[in-house]
């Protein structure tokens, strides 16, 4: 598993890799068909479900970053 760190940002994050941005919170994703499901940290549960065209911020104690993802295997990440 790949694994990429804030510096890497703005970035596309395939699935089965991890971005740790600088306060330690990681951002990963599992395919539902078309949507997204967003982890953050170690959760099972999805923060949120992505859809095409949708976002999502993540809010950390060093900034926000935004999550997008499109049709394809991989999300958008960087910060807001």
């Amino acid at each position: 598993m790949s694994t990429y760190s804030e510096s890497d940002l703005p970035i596309d994050v395939q699935h089965g890799e991890l971005l740790t941005v600088s306060d330690g919170t990681t951002i990963r994703f599992e395919s539902n068909g078309e949507a997204k499901d967003v982890m953050v940290n170690d959760g099972f549960e999805p923060a949120t479900t992505l859809f095409p065209g949708n976002d999502y911020t993540v809010e950390t104690s060093q900034g926000n970053y935004c999550v997008t993802c499109e049709f394809g295997d991989c999300m958008h990440v960087k910060k807001a």
